[in-house]
């Protein structure tokens, strides 16, 4: 299927026209940055794993009854997906203390909270994501109070399958990130699950030795990000036939200790 005009480029996707009305091809980049951008680079072979992880994550979720902007994989970096109009909210999950609410509360990372938290951050770089109440939400009109309901019961959703999923192959699921759109159908609109689900917006932890499996290692400059994300496809079953890699971190680990 041939590409046809870029709708939209972010940090680690692009955006164009798909082949019919109300349809986007969604391209997966080995680009990686972290802290809003400030520090960037390049992980050789991520788009190809993280189009492949989200695929097989959207389609489970599609099978519970969970609404997403998925459609189909169409080649090792592409997926055809429904255009939706994006709420500038992003939605945290939280199950453990990692990362910006460590810092935030002083909470040790690796603590296991007392409930799930859900967080929203406003969409926008240039202010750093920042975060936001409900009361924000509603007063700038970003989601209406249904809506936000319905993106809360998805989230609590997604959380559940999700953790028994990565706890199945040994994967502590720590936190991760969700974006929301509406699809409109005549004059309703529907929020559905939209954007990815990869190592680059989830936290994930081996269940034993608690070893990075996500974007983490390239924020923290760990080494062995193809090797972690690899390590989720293998895991999840999605590696090829026949592939034996196995991750091998504390080889990372040394490496970086004689730096």
């Amino acid at each position: 299927m041939s590409r046809r005009r870029q709708i939209y480029e972010g940090k680690a996707k692009i955006l164009y026209e798909g082949p019919e009305p109300g349809t986007l091809i969604q391209y997966f980049k080995d680009d990686a940055t972290a802290f809003n951008a400030q520090k960037k680079g390049t992980i050789n072979g991520k788009g190809v794993l993280n189009n492949r992880i989200s695929e097989h994550v959207f389609t489970l979720l599609g099978q519970i009854g969970v609404p997403t902007h998925f459609i189909r994989r169409l080649n090792m970096r592409e997926q055809l997906i429904r255009q939706v109009e994006i709420i500038p909210i992003e939605v945290v999950v939280r199950n453990v203390a990692a990362g910006s609410i460590s810092k935030r509360l002083g909470i040790e990372e690796g603590t296991q909270l007392p409930r799930t938290i859900i967080e929203y951050y406003y969409k926008d770089d240039a202010l750093g994501d920042p975060l936001v109440t409900d009361e924000h939400i509603a007063c700038f009109g970003w989601a209406s109070q249904e809506e936000m309901h319905d993106i809360a019961d998805l989230a609590i959703r997604v959380n559940d399958f999700m953790s028994g999923l990565f706890a199945g192959v040994g994967i502590r699921l720590v936190d991760f990130k969700l974006e929301f759109g509406r699809i409109w159908e005549n004059d309703y609109a529907r929020v559905i699950l939209a954007d990815e689900i990869s190592p680059d917006g989830c936290r994930l932890w081996d269940a034993v030795s608690g070893e990075k499996l996500d974007k983490d290692r390239f924020r923290r400059d760990l080494g062995g990000e193809v090797e972690a994300y690899q390590e989720v496809a293998r895991r999840l079953g999605l590696m090829p036939e026949g592939d034996t890699t196995v991750l091998d971190l504390e080889k990372h680990r040394k490496n970086r200790e004689k730096k």
